[in-house]
Formats: structure tokens, C-alpha cells, sequence
């Protein structure tokens, strides 16, 4: 495997999907156990990518997931509705992206954007 330029090592830094957290380094990161990494995994609220060796290793975007988690579960929640709640919040998001992207699209073009 060719070394890296710089500039590409830079881009990692600034990609939310790039797996550069080791599970004891994420786990620290939200405030949790490794073994809550570990059952929103198995719940699959997240898949965390493998190194070489076979170690979990975790994106800011998944870190942020497991957060809001974690909040849900210290107010009370069991995981597996918390995970629930976060992937429905997840969609509901996406969705309302979607759908303001839609409107100004049609807005551009001249036309309406209500049905």
C-alpha cells in the first residue's frame, strides 16, 4: 500500500464517515462502556467498520449516533427502544432533508412546491 499524502491524510480528518476511533477511544468519547458499543452493535444501531486486525473502529457520525443513544438509556429507556427512537429520529431527518431539497428544486424550476 503506496504512503499517504498529506493532503489526502487531511481529508480523513474532515470525513464524518471515516472510521478513525478505536473502541476504548470511542467509548470514552460519549461517556459509555465498551460493552454499550457493543449492544448497540448487536442491536444494530451502528456497524463499526474492522481494522486489519480485526478491532472496531468507529466514525464521528457513529460516535454521535452512540451519544444520542446513551442519552435515552441514562433517561431511562431500554436500548433496544433506544435504538429505535434514534434510528426513526435518524429518518425523520433525512426525510425532512429530502423534502426541503425537493422544494427548492421546484421553487428553481417555477413550480410549486405545495400540493
Amino acid at each position: 500500500m503506496p504512503p499517504e499524502t498529506p493532503s489526502h491524510a487531511t481529508d480523513r480528518l474532515d470525513d464524518d464517515d471515516y472510521p478513525a476511533y478505536t473502541m476504548g477511544r470511542a467509548a470514552e468519547m460519549i461517556g459509555a462502556t465498551p460493552g454499550f458499543l457493543r449492544a448497540i452493535g448487536e442491536a444494530r444501531l451502528i456497524t463499526p467498520l474492522r481494522s486489519e486486525g480485526g478491532h472496531r473502529r468507529y466514525s464521528r457520525y457513529q460516535l454521535r449516533i452512540a451519544a444520542r443513544a446513551r442519552e435515552l438509556v441514562d433517561a431511562g429507556t431500554p436500548i433496544e427502544a433506544a435504538c429505535r427512537i434514534v434510528i426513526l429520529e435518524d429518518q425523520l431527518e433525512e426525510a425532512l432533508r429530502l423534502n426541503e431539497e425537493l422544494r427548492g428544486r421546484s421553487a428553481r424550476s417555477g413550480g410549486s412546491a405545495e400540493r
